[in-house]
């Protein structure tokens, strides 16, 4: 009875050794293929709305090792091998384009060269290594069967200008989503929340006239009791993550010449809204306590949250994770799901001169996303 009870032992631990080989030399082969791929996309000027070389190159890199894609402009996207409708399905996103490198850069930003463990690059950090690393994520599930969820993986466009044809433009093509892992350099670190912004135009009217005569209504003084609002008013509802809303208004212009009195004064309002509010609720409570004409340039970019009790972000927490609310923008201002923000590089790094990963933030990138999914799936 004990050599039976000794031998299913050791038969369970061969077991357990065999497959942390196994993962050993997947997640080897992977980082050394995701390293490579990154190197290639940096060499390919991938500009905002100029990403067709790298949407190519990712469609190929992806067909190569077997996997059905699907594009629509510069976006491509997948499912994993075995998809099945009736289980919930997880968003793997993260974006391929770049800024325009700045003039402090004394490096070629497209010679992807490794130095002292930094891969130097435009797009390296941000978000060249949470892209490549969620790419090996996928492939690391793409053939498993008997998961308790699909992967959807998404490599999109146009996220550093807040495009509509990015991830918005294929949104409905993924089908149902339940949530999402958006790839953007936190030091693998996890953001829960993140807020949404909207940008105001608002108008003042007066009445022109004469200004050494009592003629006509000053707009200025109309819109500065308007600024006085924005600048003091504090929302009834706060975020558990941020605190208040923030609400700045960042240019003005009224006028034409020193003796006219203005018939209108416009200025320009950045609001940060919090997961507290909708922004259309924000918009409308705005609009009910000023004078102005108050016109958003947009209401697409939403605050996001995902709850601290969400499987994911239990399982990030397990493996010794942090979660913090991010104060920047990224395609998870496009989603409708819970979401959370997570990947190699830090966001500091983003948009600097000689932009750089280093190499074992990538590798670590692939090994805790992997070891959070696989928590759940």
């Amino acid at each position: 009875m004990k050599h039976a009870i000794v031998k299913q032992i050791s038969f369970i631990l061969i077991k357990k050794i065999i497959f942390a080989a196994i993962f050993m030399i997947d997640t080897n082969i992977l980082f050394e293929q995701a390293v490579s791929l990154l190197q290639q996309l940096i060499s390919i000027q991938s500009f905002s709305k100029e990403e067709d070389k790298t949407a190519d190159l990712i469609e190929k890199f992806l067909q190569e090792r077997g996997v059905t894609t699907n594009r629509k402009l510069n976006n491509i996207w997948a499912w994993n091998k075995h998809f099945d409708a009736s289980k919930p399905t997880i968003l793997l996103n993260s974006h391929h384009d770049t800024v325009k490198p700045n003039s402090g850069y004394t490096r070629n930003p497209y010679d992807a060269k490794i130095e002292d463990g930094k891969l130097y690059g435009l797009g390296s950090n941000d978000a060249g290594g949470c892209l490549v690393s969620l790419i090996s994520v996928f492939l690391y599930f793409y053939e498993q069967e008997n998961l308790k969820y699909n992967f959807c993986l998404a490599t999109t466009a146009e996220e550093e200008i807040s495009g509509v044809n990015g991830l918005e433009l294929i949104i409905p093509d993924l089908g149902k989503l339940d949530f999402g892992i958006v790839g953007e350099p936190t030091l693998m670190q996890l953001a829960i929340a993140e807020r949404g912004l909207m940008v105001l135009d608002c108008v003042a009217h007066g009445r022109a006239g004469h200004a050494a005569r009592e003629e006509g209504e000053n707009a200025i003084y109309k819109a500065l009791t308007d600024i006085e609002w924005f600048r003091t008013f504090r929302f009834p509802n706060e975020s558990e993550v941020f605190g208040p809303i923030k609400m700045s208004v960042t240019i003005i212009n009224a006028g034409s010449q020193h003796n006219v009195v203005p018939a209108s004064c416009t200025f320009t309002v950045d609001v940060r809204v919090t997961d507290a509010y909708r922004n259309e609720e924000v918009l409308e409570i705005i609009r009910q306590h000023v004078s102005c004409d108050v016109t958003p340039r947009s209401i697409r970019l939403k605050p996001s949250k995902i709850d601290k009790d969400h499987p994911i972000v239990k399982a990030g927490v397990a493996l010794g994770r942090t979660t913090y609310g991010s104060p920047t923008t990224s395609d998870q201002s496009l989603l409708d799901i819970p979401s959370v923000k997570v990947g190699p590089g830090d966001s500091a790094r983003s948009h600097t001169a000689d932009e750089f990963v280093y190499v074992e933030e990538i590798k670590e990138g692939i090994e805790l996303y992997i070891k959070m999914l696989e928590s759940i799936c």
